[in-house]
């Protein structure tokens, strides 16, 4: 995936971030996870030392206190800000375009994913149809049952992959109200599919 910032956009926005008030470093990792509503993560090892470079250049500050390490703006760095206020607002319309095109590329990699499932389920279906009328010789039915089990051990399987992801998500701080959308969208199309493959 395409890069998320430009050269010092990180930089400028970590000083944006800090604007607001005091953080510790990974409070400025999770507030960068949901303004990308979850579609992009910075590392630790991506931002603090982001956060050194500003403190050297006496941008911001570092307070320490037992094992929490707080970063807030110095004058310098208010008033950098301050000048740039245009600069953040674009970069915000950045993010917003980034989060819009990220979503996307989700929704179409989900849908891709389910590809397999519909081609199976399919096949599942087929096999249902030709199965032998009520009162016929049944010599198919154990295996058109067989498929049947097999084609609900795959939606169950489907299912407990999803939960077990979002659950990570979760953990993560990461499942958001786009999260959610996309999720719905995607479900409600494959939903759709494999209603159109059964009799």
């Amino acid at each position: 995936m395409a890069t998320v910032f430009a050269h010092g956009e990180l930089r400028l926005y970590l000083l944006a971030l800090l604007d607001a008030g005091p953080k510790h470093g990974y409070e400025l990792i999770t507030e960068l996870t949901e303004r990308f509503g979850g579609t992009y993560r910075p590392s630790a090892g991506t931002i603090y030392p982001r956060l050194g470079r500003l403190e050297d250049e006496g941008l911001v500050r570092r307070s320490v206190e037992g094992r929490k390490t707080t970063y807030e703006l110095t004058p310098a760095g208010r008033a950098e800000i301050e000048a740039r206020r245009g600069d953040v607002a674009q970069l915000e319309h950045g993010i917003a375009e980034t989060v819009r095109q990220r979503a996307q590329a989700l929704r179409a990699e989900v849908q891709g994913s389910l590809q397999g499932l519909r081609a199976e389920l399919a096949a599942a279906a087929q096999s249902a149809r030709a199965r032998p009328r009520e009162g016929e010789p049944d010599p198919r039915r154990r295996e058109s049952y067989a498929w049947r089990m097999e084609a609900e051990a795959l939606v169950q399987r489907f299912r407990e992959d999803v939960r077990a992801d979002l659950r990570r998500a979760d953990a993560s701080s990461v499942v958001t109200e786009l999260t959610v959308d996309t999720l719905r969208t995607v479900l409600d199309s494959a939903r759709k599919a494999v209603r159109a493959t059964l009799p």
